[in-house]
């Protein structure tokens, strides 16, 4: 904010404006609740003291206040970490009063030309940690269910939650934490230091919204995602292939089949640790199914079609008209492709197979894939 010369709370407004609209772009729902750390500085305030009150914290006279780690005596559970073993890296800086290297900071004395707020210690501001711990429990109590966010934020960030909530609350805090894996570009792990660094809204702008997300949700969460140009043209066609099973059927009032075994086996994957992955893999062994249906009753095939949208809506997908989806993603002209099509028809009744097969190439060179059947010729765009 210094660097542009402008108040920090415009640029954060400017950055969750475009965090907003990055994840609307992508399907994902608004939350219930999406707190500002800014605006939460009381509460910080009131945890710091009655952590100071029960003894887990303490102010040396500078400003600062710190947690003192050795006293929770769980510290390490979310980790692994060993407090002997963490110790031997552990250093104090210079302008620290801390009683012990693993203490870490809970309130920081202000800084020339950086925000502050007033507290009982003089002005600062709050320590990364105490922020989540008291949006947490101001939006969801002082025990929630889930609590998410990067691997990489498991030691210290998480850790240093879970001691500052469990110390003031006395209950345990987060019954079930989702860790989210790196995100890896052609298997090297993103970073802004190697260079190989973009954002969410650069790969939006080359490909297909739902083929993003589509890609995201191949792998489980825990796991790495590999990024690159062929990962996300086999999203494409594998988005498409799920599409294309949907095309030319009318829903429209068909009722989807309840108990159905398709989503039994895909309710009891998605409940184990949310498994999207092989949730996929249940909605390609429903168009396998839906298919061998189709080509012998349509009508029959129906039902199923229809529970294929329902599954698909739960992860974001399918919600689009089929015909459109296989269409999107081209700046080539509807009517001049139907226009061409209609050449190439008038070619075929007139036995000019040579000049069918031309245009047929010439769609093919634009990324343009004709289908033949008896009711006559489709089109969809390659990915």
């Amino acid at each position: 904010a210094a660097e542009n010369g402008e108040d920090f709370m415009a640029l954060t407004g400017r950055m969750i404006a475009a965090m907003q609209e990055d994840f609307q772009r992508l399907g994902n729902l608004p939350p219930d609740h999406e707190p500002k750390a800014t605006e939460f500085v009381p509460g910080m305030i009131e945890m710091i003291e009655q952590l100071i009150e029960k003894g887990f914290a303490y102010a040396p006279g500078n400003g600062d206040v710190y947690y003192r780690v050795h006293k929770f005596a769980e510290y390490g559970k979310l980790s692994g970490k060993v407090l002997e073993d963490l110790k031997a890296g552990a250093r104090i800086e210079v302008e620290e009063q801390k009683e012990d290297p693993l203490d870490f900071v809970l309130w920081k004395a202000a800084k020339p030309g950086e925000p502050s707020w007033s507290s009982p210690w003089g002005d600062g501001r709050p320590g990364w940690h105490i922020e989540c711990s008291v949006m947490g429990k101001c939006c969801l109590g002082d025990t929630f269910d889930i609590h998410g966010g990067g691997s990489d934020l498991t030691f210290p960030h998480h850790e240093n939650e879970i001691a500052q909530s469990e110390a003031c609350n006395d209950v345990k805090f987060v019954n079930t934490w989702m860790h989210s894996g790196a995100i890896r570009i052609d298997n090297v792990k993103m970073s802004k230091s190697l260079g190989n660094f973009f954002t969410i809204r650069e790969v939006l702008d080359k490909y297909d919204e739902e083929v993003v997300r589509y890609f995201m949700i191949s792998s489980h969460y825990r796991s790495p995602i590999n990024y690159s140009e062929d990962s996300l043209k086999e999203a494409g066609v594998r988005l498409e292939r799920l599409y294309t099973a949907l095309k030319g059927l009318d829903l429209a009032g068909v009722a989807v089949p309840e108990n159905n075994e398709f989503e039994q086996r895909f309710f009891k994957v998605m409940d184990d640790d949310f498994n999207t992955a092989e949730a996929l893999a249940v909605l390609f062994e429903l168009v396998r199914h839906l298919n061998t249906v189709r080509s012998q009753d349509v009508s029959a095939a129906l039902p199923l079609a229809a529970l294929l949208v329902k599954l698909g809506g739960i992860l974001g997908i399918l919600q689009r008209d089929p015909e459109a989806f296989l269409k999107s993603g081209t700046d080539v002209d509807a009517a001049m492709i139907e226009g061409m099509i209609q050449q190439r028809n008038d070619a075929k009744k007139s036995r000019n197979f040579a000049e069918a097969d031309r245009i047929r190439d010439e769609l093919a060179a634009q990324g343009v894939i004709l289908q033949d059947s008896r009711d006559g010729t489709t089109w969809r765009i390659e990915r």
